[in-house]
């Protein structure tokens, strides 16, 4: 067994490790090129900005022009600097940046930042120049921000890399803009409003760093406590998906993005195509990768303060508690609209409450405690009501009153801040005469508004943010085995080969359902006659429902025939048809049959999918029917989906509290139409041919779910198989499953892990003995700590972008059921993604059967198939045989003994 540097990837990290973009907010030495004594340029405040704040480094400025700037030496270029210069600022004109960064590369700089415009914002012109820089930069492995942009500031070492007036001051908010006018804005108001910052950056039009490079960042950065974002556009979609959902867990990201309004995607001819808007898509993005969205700069910031101070509520109950009735309906009202729910306040609740207060209070929530109210009935009130079971937030509300004491109630409450366990927020409604109480909550940790309903939004968002996080980390149930058989895969390909070869995009209804039936979505069976006689022989034998179609490549008309659908060719075929089929249909099988189904039993839905320039496939899930435009009951999701994404993008819809259940109906099988979604999301995210997908309407029932018709478009067949959209979240990696032997030839396979092996990897932990932890994780860990959710998530929902663990999987000969045998993972190093460290757990009841050979071979296929160049790993000196196994696949040994352990390393690029 071995470990990654680091320990356990759930993730300890032991101490800290440069990282490339250290060489942008951490320079020792800093290269102004462009750099100028002009009154008023972007040049000269750049220079005064880096010398006027000291960052603990040096500022050459480069200038071939001159040979001082602000009295310091200047240098004709960057080679002739004295020094390796960590970053370069460059202000240059856009035309010469190409040659700059080229300069720059071959002088070893680390980092760039490009503040010049002039670039893509200006055509195709500009967008070659980026092009040409972006080459130049790889070849010497340099990072750029921007270009078109203010710059970045880093106000805990001093560093103010920007043209903008004043130096942020230093705080736990790190601030991420697409507007460099905002930022500066933004940083005028926070010196009134006594904001700090762990970092300021400009992004411009993002040509190498993107969001997800600085999420990254600012995720392991110990000064950033919370990441708030002004967004115009997502860039690398995939990226910013995977960094969010990593960093979200532990650091709130919250997101202003403007363009609400802005004209939908492009309409397709399909009911998903021309439902699905960009907008829309965005809204389904941030919830899936569990970032906050909001609507206006201030709630940006007091989400950030709110989620930085107070703990997540655990669910959407908020409890009021007032000293005036007015300001207790405003804040119901915005936590109505919100989402959230005021507390139904328990029966023990009620009768502490009634013990303490006065007998005219409000017997409700909110807890209108009267006007006359003292400190001491505030703390009793606050007390009794965040012990009620019911409530997960509280909000305080103070109206300055006579008898008030705004102060001495504040002092009072003040304790109770971390005290509950749940979030605190409060309102304290005046001007100067509140002032030094808010100025006491705030000192204590407890977010305050100038009003209530301000106030409740922001619990509002609260719960969002958890909900959302919840949603994405919650231990889905298996829906469908994508690494089994379930899934015929190759009859789908086999279908859409055949309809391509045919120069066609659109599927006939016959193989649109072929297709859903290859992934176990139930279909109306299908049988395709070569007569009228045929379809109505088929139509005795068969039970309802069934679709019958004459087999024509050509389809001019249609007709249904009680409950029998036939594709049919001519006006005298149509009538044949019927004077056929009215002699043949089998009792019952009136043509009203399906709409008495489901004005009865069930109900008509929509499940459908599309493409999003900027995110790949979206999925839809609404109403259905012939009116499903009108009715626009319609959800979207990311996929793939677990069935617990499912759950949530069905809650999202009118129709979700229909189908569980309304007026003496029977509720929907709801599990089986999660897992249905599941097995949707699937086909849509495998199939990258596949550009439209409806089936409409998709009819349930308590007792049957079925898709009465689809309709499936492809891709234009000259696209070129590079150019297909992919999903912004990455899929199952299928290929990478293999059906092996244990050295005794006992089968097993060896897969991906997934979020559904949860409860499998909580039984393989219970089987290690101390030994074996100790060897994987170079310190003893204990069983509740190894089988804890918040870490087992860490390890089963993983970004198989970032990471790939395999599990050795078999089937319990004596139970049946499937249990894991071992453990391996391959971690990218994150900003040397071409390097990656594995680490290998085989379980005690498996070992020396070979299966640590098997995990770590797999492991060194995966990592060349993933384009990885180098393998390394930490193995403890006792652990020989894992240094004999690496030794064998031909890793190098190397003894570290200020570390105290073997160094294993394999150039993948050497290696057979």
């Amino acid at each position: 067994m071995s470990r990654m540097k680091g320990g356990d990837p759930a993730h300890d990290v032991l101490g800290y490790e440069r990282q490339p973009l250290d060489a942008i907010f951490r320079p020792g030495a800093v290269a102004v090129i462009g750099a100028t004594e002009r009154v008023g340029s972007v040049g000269r405040t750049l220079m005064w900005n880096l010398i006027s704040n000291p960052f603990g480094g040096t500022v050459f400025p480069v200038n071939p022009h001159r040979e001082n700037v602000l009295g310091i030496k200047a240098y004709p270029s960057i080679s002739e600097v004295p020094t390796r210069v960590d970053l370069a600022v460059v202000v240059s004109p856009a035309p010469s940046v190409p040659g700059v960064i080229r300069e720059c590369a071959e002088a070893g700089v680390g980092g760039a930042i490009v503040i010049s415009a002039g670039f893509k914002e200006i055509g195709p012109e500009g967008a070659g120049l980026e092009r040409r820089v972006m080459e130049e930069a790889r070849r010497g492995r340099m990072r750029v921000i921007g270009p078109n942009c203010l710059g970045v500031m880093n106000p805990h070492t001093g560093l103010n890399a920007t043209f903008a007036k004043g130096m942020a001051r230093p705080g736990n908010v790190g601030l991420l803009s697409q507007s460099g006018a905002l930022m500066t804005a933004i940083l005028d108001r926070s010196f009134q409003e006594n904001v700090g910052f762990s970092a300021f950056v400009s992004v411009g039009s993002m040509m190498d760093v993107s969001w997800g490079d600085l999420i990254q960042y600012l995720g392991d950065d110990p000064h950033t406590q919370s990441i708030v974002i002004y967004m115009e556009s997502v860039g690398d979609a995939r990226s910013f998906l995977s960094a969010a959902r990593e960093v979200a867990m532990t650091k709130p990201i919250i997101v202003i993005k403007p363009g609400r309004t802005a004209a939908a995607g492009r309409a397709a001819a399909s009911h998903t195509g021309s439902l699905t808007g960009s907008d829309e898509v965005l809204d389904a993005a941030f919830r899936r990768s569990g970032v906050l969205r909001v609507n206006d700069i201030s709630e940006l910031f007091s989400m950030a303060e709110v989620l930085g101070k107070q703990p997540r509520p655990k669910g959407p109950n908020l409890t009021v508690l007032t000293n005036a009735g007015g300001p207790g309906v405003l804040a119901t009202d915005a936590l109505i609209a919100g989402g959230g729910r005021l507390t139904e306040l328990s029966p023990e609740t009620r009768k502490a409450l009634d013990d303490i207060l006065p007998p005219a209070w409000s017997h409700n929530n909110p807890v209108d405690i009267l006007g006359d109210a003292d400190p001491e009935r505030y703390a009793r009130a606050l007390e009794i009501a965040a012990g009620d079971p019911n409530s997960d937030g509280l909000l305080v509300v103070l109206t300055p009153q006579d008898m008030t004491d705004p102060t001495a109630t504040a002092e009072k409450l003040a304790p109770y801040a971390r005290k509950t366990g749940k979030p605190m927020l409060a309102s304290w409604m005046g001007g100067t005469d509140v002032a030094a109480g808010t100025s006491i909550l705030n000192g204590a940790g407890i977010p305050t508004f100038d009003f209530p309903d301000s106030a409740a939004r922001a619990f509002a968002n609260m719960w969002r943010y958890t909900y959302n996080l919840r949603g994405i980390y919650e231990t889905p149930e298996l829906a469908v085995d994508v690494a089994g058989g379930e899934i015929d895969r190759e009859r789908v390909r086999e279908v859409i080969e055949d309809v391509r070869s045919r120069g066609r995009t659109l599927l006939t209804e016959y193989e649109a359902k072929e297709v859903l039936a290859a992934y176990g979505i139930p279909v109306v069976e299908t049988r395709l006659a070569r007569s009228a006689r045929e379809a109505a022989e088929h139509a005795e034998r068969m039970e309802y429902p069934v679709v019958l179609k004459l087999n024509s490549e050509t389809i001019t008309h249609k007709t249904d025939v009680g409950g029998v659908r036939l594709d049919l060719r001519s006006a005298d075929e149509v009538r044949r048809a019927y004077e056929e089929m009215e002699r043949s249909i089998p009792e019952g099988f009136d043509g009203a049959t399906v709409q008495r189904m489901v004005e009865t039993d069930g109900y008509e839905l929509i499940v459908g999918s599309s493409i999003d320039p900027q995110f790949g496939p979206v999925l839809l899930f609404g109403s259905g029917g012939s009116l499903v435009e009108v009715y626009r009951d319609r959800a979207l999701a990311l996929p793939p989906l677990t069935t617990t994404l499912a759950r949530r993008t069905m809650e999202r819809t009118r129709i979700y509290r229909a189908l569980k259940g309304v007026r003496g109906r029977d509720p929907v099988d709801l599990p089986a139409l999660e897992r249905l979604l599941v097995r949707f999301s699937h086909l849509i995210v495998e199939q990258p041919w596949i550009r439209e997908l409806d089936i409409n309407p998709l009819l349930v029932s308590s007792e049957i779910q079925i898709a009465l018709d689809a309709r499936i478009v492809l891709h234009d067949p000259d696209t070129a198989e590079e150019d297909l959209p992919h999903p912004a979240i990455r899929p199952y990696p299928t290929h990478y499953v293999f059906h092996e032997q244990t050295r005794d030839g006992e089968p097993v396979t060896i897969r991906p892990i997934r979020p559904e092996d949860e409860p499998l990897m909580v039984r393989f932990h219970e089987t290690l003995s101390e030994e074996s932890v100790y060897m994987r994780y170079f310190h003893m860990l204990g069983l509740n700590q190894r089988i804890a959710h918040e870490r087992l998530t860490r390890i089963c929902f993983i970004d198989y972008d970032k990471e790939m663990a395999l599990v050795a999987e078999r089937r319990n000969p004596a139970t049946g059921e499937r249990e894991i045998m071992g453990v391996g993972r391959l971690s990218r190093r994150p900003f040397a993604p071409e390097e990656a460290e594995f680490s290998i757990l085989i379980s005690d009841r498996f070992q020396r059967r070979g299966l640590g050979r098997l995990l770590l071979q797999k492991l060194l296929e995966v990592g060349r198939e993933e384009g990885l160049e180098h393998i390394t790993a930490d193995i403890l000196f006792d652990n020989r045989p894992m240094q004999r196994l690496s030794r064998d696949l031909g890793f190098k040994l190397r003894r570290d003994t200020q570390e105290m352990v073997m160094k294993a390393d394999l150039d993948l690029r050497q290696a057979v």
